[in-house]
């Protein structure tokens, strides 16, 4: 949220950042989830690259959430791959200019387990309590609450299994990508001033 919008201020993206959470919300994604079955890293790449080919992303875009397994580091990895090799194959020709040089950067914020707990739960609190006036009000929109959001022990595993899960995948791009590991416990103020040091 608060840093996505900084770092694409900060970069002069115009286009919204894409959120591939968001992007499991369509319908292929909610008919995998509703038979019970998890959204396949296969899915989740062609809902992504089915996206990022839309016009208003050819000059960039923040993807937030993306790769979070070892196959979506490989599948961006070989994006990268075939997007140099296509620059290449056309340097020197006519429609040289329709292929720009990819440039991608990875940047992950972390915090300690105790922190990403409290923030989730506290999240959920939020989201809760807004709920309620939306609910005596009628005005407004409800927001998303996840289990993850009201359960101390969910909230743990989520941790545990994004750490386990994110880092294997980031090990893979790490060496490819221009890579950004930030601390992102403290203020904003804080963390903003280690986006840009």
């Amino acid at each position: 949220g608060t840093m996505m919008r900084y770092i694409q201020e900060l970069r002069g993206i115009e286009a919204q950042p894409i959120e591939v959470s968001s992007l499991l919300n369509s319908p292929a994604a909610q008919a995998a989830k509703a038979s019970g079955r998890l959204v396949s890293d296969r899915l989740v790449v062609e809902l992504l690259f089915e996206e990022l080919l839309k016009p208003k992303y050819r000059h960039g875009v923040i993807v937030d959430g993306f790769p979070r397994t070892a196959v979506q580091a490989e599948c961006i990895k070989r994006l990268y791959d075939n997007m140099q090799a296509l620059r290449r194959k056309f340097e020197g020709t006519d429609v040289f200019g329709r292929f720009r040089r990819p440039i991608f950067h990875i940047t992950v914020f972390f915090v300690d387990e105790e922190t990403s707990i409290n923030r989730q739960l506290a999240r959920g609190k939020q989201a809760m309590a807004h709920n309620k006036t939306v609910e005596a009000t009628g005005v407004g929109t409800n927001q998303q609450i996840r289990p993850t959001d009201i359960d101390p022990e969910l909230a743990t595993e989520r941790y545990r299994q994004f750490k386990d899960q994110v880092y294997e995948s980031l090990q893979l791009v790490k060496k490819k990508f221009h890579f950004h590991f930030i601390n992102a416990d403290g203020s904003v103020d804080e963390v903003k001033k280690r986006v840009v040091a």
